[in-house]
């Protein structure tokens, strides 16, 4: 089946046509550009590339957060018109999936979003013969709370994304035999098979962003400023 694939979680618009689980075409802008104004284009380009259209799409899939507040919203609504318009089915995959799906190396997979002021965007996942299954629901912490919660549970943990990449000495020095990978940015096609899966497994979800923390306008709001 023809997989529709849309990443716009994070500075990078990423998109992707799959043919089931193998990749026929992604591109991956950052070129300064909002999303508002690159995500169209983008998929223009995409299908003339390919000599494919939006009729064509088997399945859209998109990230549903967390991330770029306004790059969620940008996503998730042109993935939604798309299906209203052309009666396809639609998954929405977290971005913390996705990100395990970077990683090809069986056991524990900690997913870490950087969300500033030593914050991350948390997933744990397991890899096993090909599975990715959740073993913590996704949520936000600050960085200490999550090594202090991993360090008693596992010993060899892989990380990936960008929370992992900020903070990868101190993971290292927590624990000394974790791997960091190589591979931490977000990809329409690692979304696209993760949506795959989802979809053939039949527990998809409706395609609600998933914020996991108030916007920083929403806080700034709360404490009066």
């Amino acid at each position: 089946m023809k997989v529709l694939s849309i990443d716009t979680s994070s500075n990078i618009c990423s998109v992707a046509i799959l043919d089931d689980s193998t990749l026929i075409k992604e591109i991956s802008l950052d070129n300064g550009l909002t999303h508002s104004e690159s995500l169209m284009p983008t998929i223009d380009q995409i299908f003339k590339e390919t000599s494919l259209n939006l009729k064509d799409m088997d399945l859209l899939v998109v990230d549903k957060g967390p991330g770029s507040f306004t790059g969620i919203r940008i996503g998730v609504a042109t993935v939604m018109a798309f299906a209203d318009s052309l009666n396809i089915p639609c998954a929405g995959i977290s971005s913390l999936e996705a990100l395990a799906y970077n990683v090809k190396t069986d056991g524990i997979i900690c997913s870490l979003i950087d969300a500033k002021n030593s914050n991350c965007y948390f997933g744990l996942y397991e890899l096993s013969n090909g599975e990715y299954t959740i073993r913590h629901q996704l949520a936000a912490y600050n960085i200490d709370e999550i090594i202090n919660w991993l360090k008693h549970r596992f010993k060899q943990i892989t990380f990936v994304g960008s929370g992992a990449i900020v903070n990868k000495e101190l993971l290292q020095d927590v624990f000394p035999n974790c791997i960091i990978s190589d591979t931490n940015n977000l990809s329409a096609y690692k979304l696209g098979l993760a949506g795959l899966k989802s979809y053939k497994d039949g527990n998809y979800e409706k395609v609600n962003p998933l914020y996991l923390r108030q916007s920083q306008a929403e806080r700034m709001l709360e404490s009066g400023q």
